[in-house]
């Protein structure tokens, strides 16, 4: 990649000429494309989509329709329909856990999530559990940052390079790990792609086929918010049943989420919200929806953040992911490193530390100097950051930990951004000692 065409492309550096940006797990900057294709809807065909019979609503429409044909080729769908536009990857979550959860898991029933989960794809199962007396289980992580699955590797193919983190010593042939967690009363597995605390990407496929080895009616749910911006998803080749992902995380705008599910499945699930234009007939006594995306999409969209996604993914395939992927390990092996050098016995990074198994995240803890104070000193010198729970506070729980502090790359990022850091360490260092 050449970085310095490409943060040229982010209007934001020229505002901000010394802005070191390690915050791309929260929210990703934005191109130029893709702020002037939001702009575009609201100067030149700024009206409702689906309903006007006039030129700029036809416009928007098509537009919009667009867009839900380009993610699906992007994430390999099986056809447009498959992909609901939400507000964020919360949404789509929360959605699953009303439309589908509420519709298969009973008292006595199980779901499995992990202990690394962000909050969104934890607390709406825990609240399923505690709502209708099922039970809630959690797959808890070993020390290096993996889940603790490591028999998996002898039972399933291996992922493509990047796409795996089970460890090569596996002892045993047998699934008896996993079978301690996910039984024939498992209703839902829901975990994530990639750890937005410890960079951990999990072996999805091979997961995937293990769970439903043991029950074909599994229903697994995958948190791809971490995972879908930084390297390819191919949602049909991991065996899993829905997807959920944020535009705001792969350079687009904020306000749009995504949720892929299996047609057949979507179709069975029952609304989300009612009102305006998930409706196909109403009468007194009944109303009629209709079929998916539809009948989860109701009332007025954002519009505009919905048609310039598109141009986030043109965007990404200009770049091509497998270059995203090789530049953000380049630079996570370069950040590790020099931390762990500069800073020998005062910093503690977590999660693997093999590139290969982790995505573009280093957190760690610096010393006894608390995180919110690393932070604010940082930003002395325009380094963002992120410091706290980071949304995973049963991970922070379950390693003892209060709070970490956090940084992530992408494309935009170079090795002079990880010298700055750590040059803002030394200084933090300096004042607190």
């Amino acid at each position: 990649m050449n970085l310095k065409n490409i943060r040229k492309d982010f209007p934001i550096f020229r505002h901000h000429n010394a802005l070191v940006y390690l915050d791309s797990t929260a929210t990703s900057l934005k191109p130029q494309s893709v702020i002037e294709k939001e702009v575009e809807y609201y100067e030149q065909y700024s009206a409702n989509v689906f309903r006007g019979i006039y030129k700029i609503s036809e416009r928007a429409t098509s537009e919009y329709k667009k867009t839900r044909e380009i993610v699906a080729q992007f994430i390999n769908a099986n056809k447009p329909e498959e992909i609901v536009f939400t507000r964020s990857t919360t949404e789509s979550l929360n959605l699953l856990a009303y439309s589908l959860g509420r519709k298969i898991v009973n008292e006595g029933d199980e779901i499995v999530s992990t202990i690394m989960e962000h909050h969104s794809n934890f607390v709406p199962w825990q609240q399923l559990a505690i709502e209708n007396g099922s039970t809630f289980k959690v797959i808890n992580v070993n020390n290096d940052g993996y889940l603790d699955l490591d028999n998996l590797k002898s039972q399933m193919p291996a992922s493509p390079a990047g796409r795996s983190n089970i460890k090569s010593a596996a002892k045993n042939s047998n699934l008896e790990k996993l079978k301690q967690v996910i039984t024939r009363k498992t209703k839902i597995l829901a975990l994530t792609y990639v750890s937005n605390v410890l960079g951990t990407i999990n072996p999805m496929k091979e997961i995937a086929a293990a769970a439903k080895k043991i029950n074909p009616n599994i229903m697994v749910i995958v948190d791809a918010a971490q995972a879908l911006p930084h390297m390819k998803v191919d949602v049909r080749d991991l065996g899993v049943d829905f997807v959920a992902f944020s535009s705001h995380k792969m350079l687009g705008p904020t306000g749009v989420g995504v949720l892929w599910g299996k047609y057949n499945l979507l179709q069975e699930m029952f609304p989300f919200n009612y009102g305006g234009e998930m409706i196909q007939e109403v009468y007194v006594d009944r109303t009629v929806f209709k079929e998916p995306p539809l009948k989860f999409e109701a009332g007025t969209p954002h519009i505009a953040g919905v048609i310039a996604l598109k141009e986030a993914i043109h965007y990404l395939r200009s770049i091509g992911l497998d270059v995203v992927r090789r530049h953000e390990m380049e630079i996570t092996q370069y950040a590790i490193n020099l931390l762990l050098s500069e800073f020998k016995g005062q910093l503690r990074i977590l999660g693997p530390r093999d590139v290969d198994h982790r995505g573009g995240i280093v957190t760690f803890t610096f010393a006894n100097y608390h995180p919110h104070d690393v932070a604010q000193i940082l930003d002395e010198d325009n380094i963002c950051i992120r410091v706290g729970h980071h949304c995973a506070m049963p991970l922070h729980e379950s390693l003892r930990i209060n709070a970490t502090v956090r940084a992530s790359f992408y494309i935009y990022n170079t090795k002079d951004d990880v010298e700055k850091l750590v040059e803002g360490l030394k200084k933090v260092q300096k004042i607190l000692r």
